[in-house]
């Protein structure tokens, strides 16, 4: 099948269907009044090293909201600061009750029964329950799209990492995630989660011109 993103009806499934699995960032700001604000993204990844550059994607309309914006996108606008939480198997439910549209004085910690934490570097709390937090400013929003479905791409810097220890070893070359310790969730289409229980390894190739048989021809 051809498709033109363009014409395809509800060509987001298709996308969101094909771009799998993807982590979810679990984003913990505060509002200029003081309210707490948690909810999910799964257009989400890290982008560097140095500077630490994580990215995540949010619509600026509320569905099923006339007029109302993202509390997220808006809060992380008008405070430049915001809190990534890694979204693992023992806290997908009460992720998941996060992910709808509340009004902006309601606190999602409070919907979720999840635990707030004082942060270090920024105002917004963290996710206690979460073995993961990440502390960022925003150095920048990209605006895509146009209404009804603008979005802003927000990029930002990690300015504080938290890590339970839990989930962590001492392999050969330092300290390593142990992601069966960590169990993170992955989101799919639709309704559709994954657990990351199924590894495998793969052995990064590297290239040397002293290599056996590179740029010989096979008899």
């Amino acid at each position: 099948m051809l498709i033109d993103p363009k014409t395809f009806e509800r060509f987001n499934m298709i996308l969101t269907g094909v771009v799998v699995p993807r982590p979810i960032a679990f984003v913990s700001t505060i509002s200029t009044d003081g309210v707490v604000n948690l909810a999910p993204f799964s257009f989400f990844n890290a982008m560097a090293y140095n500077p630490p550059t994580l990215i995540f994607s949010s619509s600026r309309r509320a569905p099923g909201w006339q007029d109302k914006r993202k509390d997220t996108l808006t809060n992380i606008e008008e405070t430049g600061e915001y809190v990534v939480n890694i979204v693992v198997d023992d806290i997908a439910a009460a992720m998941n009750a996060t992910a709808a549209e509340y009004p902006s004085d309601v606190s999602e910690f409070d919907i979720a029964g999840l635990t707030e934490s004082p942060s270090e570097m920024v105002k917004a709390p963290r996710v206690a329950e979460s073995p993961v937090n990440m502390e960022c400013r925003l150095v920048q929003v990209v605006n895509i799209g146009e209404q009804p479905h603008a979005h802003g791409i927000v990029i930002g810097e990690i300015v504080r990492m938290h890590v339970s220890d839990d989930v962590m070893y001492d392999g050969p070359n330092g300290l390593r995630i142990n992601h069966a310790a960590l169990k993170p969730t992955g989101r799919l289409a639709g309704n559709m989660y994954c657990r990351t229980d199924d590894v495998y390894e793969l052995i990064r190739p590297s290239y040397s011109e002293q290599d056996e048989g590179v740029g010989r021809v096979a008899d």
